[in-house]
C-alpha cells in the first residue's frame, strides 16, 4: 500500500491530507502563513496527530505558491540574462522587449543576441558562434548575472544549437545557472523565451525554498521523496522542481481540478474550486484540466508553457459585501474570517455571512446575523449565482449542459440549481480536493515539436514524440513500468513547406517510490 501527504498552499488555507491508497486517513485545514513554509509545516503536523501510529507515509506531495509569490511579489528573483541565437534574424523584437518595466529591472534586464537558431525545418539560420557566446557569458559574469535563459530560433525543432550553447556558458562562466527554452515553452520565440526567462529568474529561490522545506519535514520526521505539484495535474520530484520551478506557477487549481474528478468520478466536465479569496473554474477532460492553448499571462510576461485553462474570478467565503450598491469582492478577509466576518462576531459583512443568512450552511453563530435585510441576502445570493455562473460559460467547451463538480472551503456558497449544469456534484472531502488532487497525481512529461514528414514518415514521428514524452515522465520521476501515452494531439501546418506537422504528447506514470 501507498501511503502519502498532499499539501496545497491556497491564498487563504493551506490543506494536508494523508492517504493510504485511494483511503483519506486525515485532512488538516490551517491558514497560510506568510512565509509559506511554516503554515506547510503546520498542515502536516497536524494530519500526522490524526493518524494512527502505523500510518507513516512513504511520499510528500506538494503544491506550492512560493514561486508565483515571488513573481508577483518581486523578490528573491535571480540576477537574470536572456541569450538568444539567433542573428541576423529576429533583431525587431529582443528579448524582454514585452515585460512589464518593474519585473525586468527587478532581474536585472540583461539581454545578448548572437549568431545561431534554425528554421522550421532544421535548416540553420547561421552556424553557431561559440567564440561569441564565450564573450557573452564572460560578460554575463562580470555583470553579477547569476543565471542566463538560452533560447534559439525554433530550439523545439531542433536543439543542438542551444544545448551547445549552454555547454559553452557551462565552461566558461561555470556559477551561471542555465535555462534552456526548449525544455520549457512550445513553439513561439517570444512566449518560448519569456517562460525560460521567468524560470531561470526563479533558480536562485527555488535553491533556498526546496531544501527548506525538506528542512522542514525532516524536522518532523519525515525523511521521505517530496514531489511537487506540476501545472498540468502531475508531479515532478524535488530535484527536478529545483531545476524548473517555473513548473508549479498555477498547481493549485490544477490540484483542485485532479482531486474534484478523482472524487466524484467525473472526468469530464467543469469544475469550480471556491475558496476563501477567490473561485477558480476550469474544464476537466479525460480526468485532467484543460490546457490553456493561447498564450498565458504570467506577472505580465506572455508565455507559452504549458498552463491549465482556468478562468479566476473575486468570489470567495471571504468576500467582502457592500450593499450601495450591491457589490461582492473583488476584496476578501481572506485568512482573517473568522474574526472579520459578522457570523463569526465580527463587523464586516461577507459572502459566507449571506450563505449563513440564506441557510445554504451552518457555521459560526447564526444569530449574529437575524438582523440582516432578508432581500439583501436574497439579491446577494442571486448575484452570486449570476457570477458562478457566467464563469462556467466562459469555460465550457460546448453549450449544452455539462456535468459540475463544486470543491474547495468556500463551495457551500453556491446555490442550486445552476443554469449550464446538467448536474451538480459535490463530493465528499470537498473541502480538500486540491490537498487530495497533490496526493493521487501521477508523473509526466509532454513534448510539442514541429516534424517535417518530407524526411520521416507519419508514423515515424509519433513515435519520437511518444519517446520524448516518456523520457521527460521519468526524467521527472515515473516509475517507466506503468508509463502510459494519454494524450497526442496532431496538427497539421499546411502554411508551411515540407509538409509539417505539429505533435504535442503527454505521458504520465506512478510515482517510483516503494
Amino acid at each position: 500500500m501507498l501511503t502519502r501527504i498532499g499539501v496545497d498552499v491556497g491564498g487563504t488555507n493551506t490543506d494536508a491530507v494523508l492517504m493510504q491508497d485511494d483511503s483519506l486517513l486525515a485532512q488538516a485545514k490551517v491558514p497560510t502563513t506568510a512565509d509559506v513554509t511554516s503554515g506547510i509545516e503546520s498542515s502536516i503536523r497536524a494530519v500526522m496527530r490524526d493518524a494512527s501510529p502505523d500510518a507513516q507515509p512513504s511520499a510528500v506531495m506538494l503544491g506550492t505558491t512560493h514561486f508565483t509569490n515571488a513573481l508577483l511579489e518581486r523578490r528573491r528573483l535571480a540576477k537574470t540574462a536572456v541569450m538568444r541565437l539567433c542573428l541576423p534574424a529576429t533583431t525587431l523584437l529582443p528579448p524582454l522587449c514585452d515585460w512589464p518595466a518593474p519585473l525586468k529591472q527587478a532581474i536585472g534586464g540583461h539581454s545578448h543576441m548572437v549568431p545561431g537558431g534554425h528554421e522550421f525545418d532544421g535548416r540553420e539560420i547561421s552556424p553557431l558562434d561559440h567564440e561569441e557566446i564565450r564573450n557573452s557569458a564572460l560578460r554575463m559574469r562580470d555583470a553579477g548575472v547569476q543565471a542566463v535563459a538560452v533560447s534559439g530560433v525554433f530550439s523545439p525543432i531542433d536543439p543542438t544549437h542551444e544545448e551547445q550553447a549552454a555547454e559553452v556558458i557551462r565552461q566558461t562562466a561555470p556559477e551561471l545557472r542555465v535555462t534552456l527554452s526548449h525544455q520549457i515553452g512550445r513553439v513561439g520565440i517570444l512566449e518560448r523565451e519569456n517562460a525560460a526567462a521567468l524560470n531561470a529568474s526563479l533558480s536562485v529561490a527555488a535553491e533556498s525554498i526546496i531544501p527548506r522545506i525538506r528542512g522542514s519535514l525532516a524536522a518532523l520526521g519525515l525523511h521521505v521523496p517530496l514531489y511537487l505539484s506540476q501545472n498540468d495535474g502531475t508531479l515532478m520530484d524535488a530535484d527536478f522542481a529545483t531545476r524548473y520551478p517555473v513548473f508549479t506557477i498555477a498547481s493549485g487549481p490544477t490540484n483542485s481540478m485532479r482531486g474534484a474528478a478523482f472524487l466524484s468520478g467525473v472526468r469530464n466536465g467543469i469544475v469550480v474550486d471556491v475558496g476563501g479569496t477567490s473561485t477558480d473554474a476550469g474544464a476537466l477532460v479525460n480526468g485532467f484540466p484543460r490546457e490553456a492553448s493561447v498564450s498565458v499571462e504570467m506577472a505580465g510576461v506572455r508565455t507559452n508553457f504549458r498552463m491549465p485553462d482556468v478562468t479566476s474570478i473575486a468570489l470567495g467565503g471571504g468576500s467582502i459585501v457592500e450593499t450601495t450598491p450591491l457589490r461582492i469582492g473583488p476584496t476578501s478577509v481572506g485568512h482573517r474570517l473568522t474574526h472579520e466576518a459578522q457570523v463569526f462576531g465580527g463587523t464586516t459583512l461577507t459572502a459566507s455571512d449571506l450563505a449563513v443568512a440564506g441557510g445554504l450552511t451552518r457555521m459560526g453563530d447564526p444569530n449574529a446575523l437575524r438582523d440582516l435585510d432578508h432581500d439583501l441576502v436574497q439579491e446577494g445570493l442571486s448575484h452570486i449565482q449570476g457570477m458562478l455562473e457566467d464563469v462556467m460559460d466562459r469555460v465550457k467547451l460546448s453549450r449544452g449542459d455539462v456535468p459540475l463538480v463544486l470543491v474547495g472551503g468556500g463551495s457551500v456558497l453556491v446555490p442550486t440549481p445552476l443554469t449550464g449544469a446538467s448536474e451538480i456534484v459535490r463530493p465528499k472531502h470537498a473541502e480538500v480536493a486540491n490537498a487530495i488532487g497533490a496526493a493521487i497525481a501521477q508523473v509526466g512529461g509532454q513534448v510539442e515539436k514541429v516534424y517535417s514528414l518530407a524526411e520521416m514518415s507519419r508514423e515515424e514521428a509519433l513515435a519520437d514524440a511518444r519517446t520524448t514524452a516518456t523520457r521527460q515522465a521519468i526524467a521527472a520521476g515515473a516509475d517507466p513500468a506503468t508509463i502510459e501515452i494519454v494524450e497526442v494531439e496532431e496538427i497539421p501546418l499546411t502554411y508551411l513547406p515540407s509538409n509539417a506537422t505539429r505533435i504535442r504528447t503527454k505521458a504520465v506514470g506512478d510515482l517510483g517510490v516503494g
